[in-house]
C-alpha cells in the first residue's frame, strides 16, 4: 500500500510537471485567457466572397459598408461589386458616415486601453501579430483618425452577427483579398442602407475552404473589446470630403 501510494504521488507530480512545462511554452497573451477561452466547435467558411451586381451610381474603387445587409462591397466596376460577409456593431455602437482610408497593417498588434484592462484585468497587456487570439485578426484597414478598423477575427463564428463596438469583421481570407484590393485615401461609405444586389453574370463563388474556431464543444465567448485598442501611429492621410453625418458620428 505504501509503495503504491509513492508512485501515485510520483506519477502526480510528473503529470503537474508537464503541465506546469506545457503552459510555460504557450505565449504569455494566450496563458492570460487559458481558462476564459471556451473554444468553439464550428467550422465555418473562410470566405463568403462572390461578386454582385450593386448600384452604378457608386465609382470604381469605392467601399461602401452596410450594416444593415452585413455586408461589405468593394466597387470593381460601375454596377459591379465584391461582397464580402461581416460582423457589424452592437445597437449601441450605431454609427454611419464618409471616411477614408489612413493607414493599412499587416499582423497589427493588439493593446487593450487601460479602461479595458480595469473591467477585465485578465486580459492580455498586448497580444503580438499574428497570434492565433489576436481580435484584429491578419489585416487591418484604419479608418481616419479614429480607432475604427477593417479588420480580420479571431473569431470567425461572429461573422454575420452583431457583435463588436464598431469596427467592421471579415474573414482573414476576405480581409487579405481586400487589403490588396484597397489603398490609402480610398474612399469609405458607412451607412445603415440597403442594397438590392443580384450574383453577377460573371460571379465564381470564393473558396468555402473553411477554417475551424476551435476545438471540442462549449460556450464561445468573444473575449476582446476590438474596438479600443490604442490608437495606431498617426500617419498623414489624405483627406476627403466630410458629410454631417460623418461629422457627427465623430470617426475622423
Amino acid at each position: 500500500m505504501i509503495v503504491r501510494g509513492k508512485l501515485g504521488a510520483l506519477m502526480l507530480g510528473a503529470g503537474a510537471l508537464v503541465a506546469a512545462t506545457s503552459m510555460q511554452s504557450v505565449p504569455a497573451s494566450a496563458q492570460a485567457l487559458f481558462f476564459d477561452w471556451g473554444g468553439g466547435g464550428k467550422t465555418v467558411g473562410g470566405s463568403g466572397r462572390e461578386v454582385v451586381r450593386f448600384n452604378p451610381q457608386y465609382s470604381k474603387g469605392q467601399v461602401i459598408v452596410s450594416f444593415s445587409d452585413r455586408r461589405l462591397y468593394y466597387i470593381t466596376a460601375p454596377g459591379e461589386a465584391l461582397s464580402y460577409p461581416i460582423a457589424v456593431p452592437r445597437e449601441q455602437s450605431r454609427w454611419a458616415g464618409v471616411t477614408s482610408v489612413s493607414q493599412k497593417r499587416v499582423n497589427p498588434s493588439w493593446t487593450p486601453t487601460p479602461s479595458m484592462v480595469a473591467e477585465n484585468p485578465r486580459l492580455p497587456r498586448w497580444v503580438p501579430g499574428g497570434h492565433p487570439m489576436n481580435p484584429l485578426g491578419n489585416r487591418a484597414l484604419y479608418l481616419g483618425s479614429s480607432m475604427y478598423r477593417i479588420h480580420g477575427t479571431d473569431a470567425p463564428w461572429t461573422i454575420g452577427t452583431a457583435v463588436s463596438k464598431g469596427c467592421i469583421r471579415l474573414y482573414n481570407q476576405d480581409v487579405a483579398d481586400l487589403y490588396e484590393r484597397v489603398g490609402v485615401g480610398v474612399k469609405v461609405t458607412v451607412t445603415w442602407d440597403r442594397f438590392t444586389t443580384t450574383a453577377s453574370a460573371s460571379s465564381v463563388p470564393a473558396s468555402q475552404s473553411g477554417s475551424s474556431a476551435g476545438g471540442g464543444g462549449g460556450t464561445v465567448f468573444d473575449l476582446f473589446s476590438d474596438e479600443e485598442e490604442e490608437p495606431a501611429p498617426k500617419a498623414p492621410p489624405k483627406r476627403t470630403p466630410r458629410s454631417k453625418a460623418a461629422k457627427s458620428a465623430s470617426i475622423e
